[in-house]
């Protein structure tokens, strides 16, 4: 199945669920069953390292729509974007065997939420991913950590800390602001 086709079943099948339950913690770890299709594959018969991305980015959506967080940054014209991410596999995923994507908001600094992705199968880690991720607006410009806790209601006694060394890897990975020059020189 074609990423995009998988990608409006899960965003249906979360808009069902946010009807029927309502909001879930957006806090909480949010879990999204999947099965290993054949789009899913490189020449090796396993899942193809990019394509674990793409399914961790279903994850993310799940946890938006699910939590209602998609409906609130939609009404305010925002969108979320990857600025960073990194990955590490244990073990691979084959044909047609079932996992887990597991997602959980990690916390946020000055300039964006971390996240991060597990891929799970029978309650066994077999790939993790952090995101670095931030909100733009539709009519341009960024959206503010502040204002995105403001519009979902963040409660600021709840304690989400960011590990150190996650937020030195998102300062270490980023490139130069759009408005700044990043040539291509190879040293």
């Amino acid at each position: 199945m074609h990423m995009i086709l998988r990608t409006m079943l899960v965003l249906t099948r979360a808009r069902r669920a946010l009807r029927h339950r309502g909001p879930s913690d957006p806090y909480s770890v949010s879990r999204l069953s999947l099965r290993v299709l054949p789009t899913d594959l490189d020449i090796l018969k396993h899942v193809n390292n990019g394509v674990y991305f793409s399914l961790f980015d279903l994850g993310r959506f799940d946890l938006l729509m699910r939590s209602g967080m998609w409906t609130t940054f939609s009404e305010r014209g925002w969108y979320p974007v990857v600025a960073s991410e990194t990955i590490t596999f244990r073990k691979s995923l084959t044909l047609w065997q079932r996992f887990t994507v597991e997602t959980r908001i990690l916390g946020f600094d000055d300039r964006a939420f971390y996240l991060e992705h597990r891929a799970v199968v029978k309650g066994e880690v077999y790939t993790r991913a952090f995101i670095r991720a931030r909100f733009l607006k539709k009519s341009g410009g960024t959206v503010s950590v502040d204002e995105l806790l403001d519009a979902i209601g963040h409660d600021s006694s709840r304690d989400l800390t960011v590990p150190e060394w996650l937020v030195q890897w998102g300062t270490d990975a980023a490139l130069p602001s759009t408005r700044q020059s990043a040539p291509s020189t190879w040293h």
